[in-house]
């Protein structure tokens, strides 16, 4: 059984994706794992803060390497051992693909990729302002920062890591298969070795993907087939004028090269934003949210309270003496 994985920042379409290829005899998958962040995440200094001191964890680990006879090697050799092991186990069944669709494997997708050379690797993307429309709808429609690292680091590192290894992955835009989806389906089973059968495109709305993790409004009751309906929607989110001012911002830092790359143009998306008329819904609440979000992303609210418990334990045990 072969591992393949489905890439892309979260809001981009891939539980649709990852259904309509789990309808395939030859595909299982499961929600989402989220199996390898924490192991390769053993190797990184910084991105994990943690009681036992992550970046000591980290120290002591390169020390360990000089035990193993292939040194990092090893390491590295049996984190994929195990990663197998427990995708054939998840599987249940003999079938050529595993499916692995954990959208944050975008901060370890160069790892994943050097980890498992005979893998499949199905990049997709998604119009950036479609992506903030559906962040800001995922949160009942308040300005959400919750998801600012996928947005900017998730989206650089799909990006490099598709130009580094295109000869070895697959690209696709959630448009696309949503315009044209009998020959993006076709091109897609081609790359995976496996015959198209166009029963995939109505079969999917029987997949049921059982977890917390997920995208719970892809559901059997709301998609029974691949539509078009969602490719304008977007535009009724990003009228209020800090909207569009943030979009602007936020298509320029990834630039016309890296837009490229993923099959859009620069300055086509920023005349498609210009041209939505403007409207004050809630314009105020995303001023209001977005000094919130700064604090909330820039000093991490959770570890502070994490900080301020761990003080209050302290102190009830010290606070006598």
């Amino acid at each position: 059984m072969l591992p393949l994985y489905l890439l892309s920042i979260p809001r981009s379409g891939s539980t649709l994706a990852q259904r309509i290829l789990a309808s395939h005899k030859d595909v299982v998958t499961v929600a989402e794992p989220w199996l390898l962040i924490p192991y390769l995440y053993t190797l990184k200094k910084k991105g994990v803060y943690a009681e036992y001191s992550h970046k000591i964890l980290s120290e002591a680990l390169e020390d360990f390497f000089h035990y193993l006879p292939n040194g990092k090697d090893d390491y590295l050799h049996s984190i994929r051992e195990f990663t197998l092991g427990l995708y054939r186990k998840a599987a249940k069944i003999e079938v050529k693909y595993f499916l692995d669709k954990s959208p944050r494997y975008h901060l370890v997708v160069e790892d994943i990729i050097t980890l498992f050379p005979e893998g499949k690797f199905i990049f997709l993307w998604r119009n950036p302002l479609a992506v903030a429309a559906s962040v800001l709808n995922w949160s009942d429609g308040k300005w959400n920062f919750h998801f600012q690292i996928d947005l900017f680091k998730g989206l650089a590192n799909l990006i490099a890591a598709y130009d580094a290894h295109s000869n070895l992955a697959i690209s696709v835009r959630y448009e696309d298969l949503l315009i044209n989806p009998r020959d993006e389906w076709e091109r897609i089973l081609n790359y995976l070795d496996l015959p198209f059968d166009p029963d995939l495109l109505s079969r999917f709305s029987d997949v049921q993907l059982r977890g917390r993790m997920g995208d719970p409004h892809v559901s059997h009751a709301v998609y029974q087939d691949v539509s078009t309906e969602p490719l304008d929607k977007w535009k009724n989110v990003l009228r209020n004028p800090f909207r569009k001012a943030w979009c602007r911002r936020y298509l320029r830092w990834i630039g016309a090269e890296r837009l490229n790359v993923m099959g859009y143009n620069l300055d086509e998306l920023l005349n498609t934003l210009n041209s939505i008329p403007s409207s004050p819904r809630y314009l105020v609440s995303d001023i209001m949210h977005f000094v919130f979000g700064f604090i909330y992303y820039n000093l991490d609210i959770r570890i502070v309270i994490h900080k301020l418990r761990a003080f209050y334990t302290w102190f009830r045990m010290h606070g006598h003496t």
